[in-house]
């Protein structure tokens, strides 16, 4: 390409008809300006060869830094997985810390039931002795009336009951206390008067044998005469209104058979029942709040 441009320098020249002298010149200013270029040229070869050069170990470094790359993701990725299964790990343990609490709080208040449980038992236990203890010092109070046969103490019902035949205070199908059961009751009142804090019941029972009379018109009416007869003379033994009170059953609770003599002589009876308090009961505060 150099030669041909030369030529083309040549034959221009001729044209114009430029001196020789001339025509060197201007080729010598071409050939510096081709050397110039050339070497322009050749120097931009060198660089883009060291740029390519250059660019190589680039992409090698790419490639390692992709590689490396590749494998902390791959890494990572492990990790991740790890992670996953230790998060699972502890959800799991959780769940079983959970379940723990939860059995815990649940036994918890199984021990709380069973404490209260066994609280009222052991309260119930004390009233129950207390109960004993009170039956055998009403037994001990009554020895020598129990001795004489003329009252027995029972518990019936859960209640204490002292009771006495009727044979002693009355007469047959009378109401009207005899000489011994007014002393007889004397000495019931002397024991029962002095608990103030307890309520008694006296409660009148016939044997099975219907009456039918102007003053008894039934069972009912006879064995109501003899409670209220029996309350009255308690009452004028000494102790207080508040303490006694009369009912009457007739001979509808009979505790042997009226078909004997000796099973009528028991039903024919006066009971005088300590009445229980409840305020010593389990759940009376409760109760009490309704």
């Amino acid at each position: 390409m150099r030669v041909s441009f030369v030529s083309m320098a040549v034959m221009l020249a001729l044209a114009l008809g430029t001196s020789a002298c001339g025509y060197k010149a201007e080729i010598a200013q071409l050939e510096t300006f081709v050397s110039q270029r050339d070497a322009r040229i050749g120097t931009l070869e060198t660089q883009v060869r060291d740029l390519e050069g250059v660019r190589g170990r680039l992409d090698s470094q790419v490639k390692e830094l992709e590689g490396a790359l590749a494998a902390k993701e791959a890494e990572r990725a492990g990790l991740a997985a790890a992670l996953a299964r230790v998060a699972a790990g502890v959800s799991a343990e959780k769940d079983k810390v959970r379940a723990a609490e939860e059995a815990t709080a649940l036994k918890d208040a199984e021990l709380a039931q069973m404490r209260k449980a066994l609280e009222e038992l052991l309260v119930r236990k004390r009233q129950a002795e207390a109960r004993v203890q009170q039956f055998r010092d009403l037994v001990e109070r009554f020895r020598s009336l129990i001795d004489a046969g003329t009252l027995q103490v029972r518990i019936d019902g859960g209640r204490m009951v002292l009771v006495l035949a009727t044979d002693v205070l009355f007469a047959a199908g009378s109401a009207d206390l005899s000489p011994a059961g007014k002393i007889a009751l004397a000495d019931v009142a002397a024991i029962l008067g002095p608990m103030s804090d307890r309520r008694f019941q006296v409660a009148g029972h016939t044997d099975g044998v219907p009456i039918n009379t102007s003053r008894y018109p039934s069972n009912w009416f006879l064995a109501s005469a003899r409670a209220i007869n029996v309350v009255e003379h308690l009452l004028a033994s000494g102790m207080s209104g508040p303490q006694v009170s009369a009912a009457s059953y007739g001979d509808t609770l009979p505790v042997a058979d009226n078909a004997t003599p000796e099973g009528r002589a028991q039903n024919r009876r006066i009971e005088i029942v300590v009445v229980p308090d409840l305020s010593q009961l389990p759940g009376f505060e409760e109760l009490n709040e309704l």
